[in-house]
């Protein structure tokens, strides 16, 4: 190992939350934003030395420099303040706690890290915002992209959120019931797996170490709250969704659409799994946003190709999705459109579109859709003006390639 860049990055992404939990665990998550920065300092401390001194636990190493750093940056505090007698106090875990031996598993700590970010004294922006970055090690930038909204927002949202924790006090959570903060701790999964699959950033266009955890945290997740209905359902919508990667980039990074993949390349084993959960809790569930969501991917997933899919059940389905919640979310509308369109031509779905875009104009994804149906009806300036209006419109590298290959396509190259 002597490239520091040669650590993997999913090492990094699976050791810091890790980390950051047992630091909370053992001083308390009043003490998040210590906790934190004394992560970041054992974080850089290994990108120097890991290079050229691998250590053979990564994990208790990390978290016995974090603890250290940690008492640093409290001792500096301490003297500041002139309370030195917090110092002793403080050391003892460092002195009488072994790095690995006594410690809960690394998946109770991922869960109970989630858990925490999802405390019910912070509102939900706040929730998903710091679980993003704390679990996920998403960026401010990051988030920022995926909720639209500007940078300084997301980074107000974070610290408003750690000194909530640290005004709530208390040591480190564990929930009697595992249902208590489920909503919120869907809702992050979700967007941890859906900003792996499409990043915001542009490049990587795929994060492919982001969706292992996303996925990792939703089996752990439903190891812990089997009888979940929705938790099977964002499982399986993540196992059938991550099936379809093989066939979704092709040369040169380009994205290649749902109706032009070679569907034998899909991993067929993540498909069947995702099936079969389906199968298991679909009957006599009520239905729930992820659960149906998961449902319409299983649709697609039993279809050999476009011509054959039952465009009349994921149309029904994202009806009633829009229904469960509350017409809340337009990309949901969107999706129910291109359902439309399959079964009542471009022309009708067109209207549909405009009906959106006029309550929803920046709506991500709106141009490409209305370009896709313009291009099918036949209406081929148009079409290339809204290609150029989405490419315009997304940073994602793949995406772009994908659009600009279908603008010239228009145009004969």
């Amino acid at each position: 190992m002597n490239d520091p860049t040669a650590v993997d990055e999913g090492l990094w992404r699976e050791l810091a939350p890790q980390t950051l939990a047992r630091l909370l665990r053992t001083y308390g998550s009043d003490q998040f934003d210590l906790c934190e920065d004394a992560v970041q300092d054992a974080l850089l401390d290994a990108h120097r030395q890991w290079a050229t001194e691998p250590p053979r636990d990564p994990q208790a190493w990390l978290t016995a420099t974090a603890r250290r750093r940690y008492v640093d940056r409290v001792r500096r505090d301490v003297r500041r303040r002139d309370r030195e007698g917090h110092v002793s106090m403080l050391q003892a875990p460092l002195d009488h706690e072994p790095a690995t031996s006594d410690q809960p598993a690394a998946t109770d700590d991922a869960l109970r890290l989630l858990q925490l970010c999802c405390h019910p004294e912070l509102p939900r922006s706040g929730q998903v915002a710091l679980t993003l970055r704390a679990v996920a090690g998403l960026t401010t930038a990051q988030i920022a992209n995926a909720y639209q909204v500007p940078e300084a927002t997301i980074a107000q949202r974070i610290t408003r959120a750690k000194r909530r924790l640290t005004e709530a006090g208390g040591g480190f959570p564990r929930p009697t019931d595992v249902d208590e903060r489920m909503a919120p701790v869907l809702d992050v999964l979700y967007v941890m797996f859906t900003e792996a699959h499409h990043t915001t950033s542009g490049a990587p266009a795929r994060d492919a170490d982001l969706a292992a955890e996303a996925i990792h945290l939703a089996r752990l997740l439903r190891r812990a709250a089997p009888e979940s209905t929705e938790v099977a359902g964002i499982l399986a919508l993540m196992l059938l969704t991550e099936a379809r990667h093989p066939a979704r980039v092709g040369s040169r990074g380009r994205l290649i659409p749902l109706d032009e993949q070679d569907r034998t390349n899909w991993d067929r084993n993540l498909v069947d799994e995702g099936l079969e959960l389906l199968d298991t809790v679909t009957p006599g569930a009520t239905p729930g946003a992820y659960l149906l969501q998961a449902c319409i991917a299983g649709v697609h997933a039993r279809a050999s190709d476009t011509e054959s899919t039952d465009w009349q059940e994921i149309h029904a389905l994202y009806t009633v999705l829009e229904h469960t919640t509350g017409g809340r979310n337009p990309t949901i509308t969107l999706n129910r459109i291109v359902a439309q369109a399959m079964l009542q031509g471009n022309d009708r779905a067109l209207a549909a579109l405009d009906e959106l875009s006029s309550a929803h104009p920046d709506l991500a994804r709106l141009d490409a859709v209305r370009a896709h149906l313009l291009e099918r009806a036949g209406r081929i300036d148009e079409a290339g003006a809204a290609y150029q209006r989405a490419i315009k419109a997304t940073l994602n590298v793949a995406e772009q390639r994908h659009l600009r290959d279908r603008l010239r396509r228009l145009s004969g190259g």
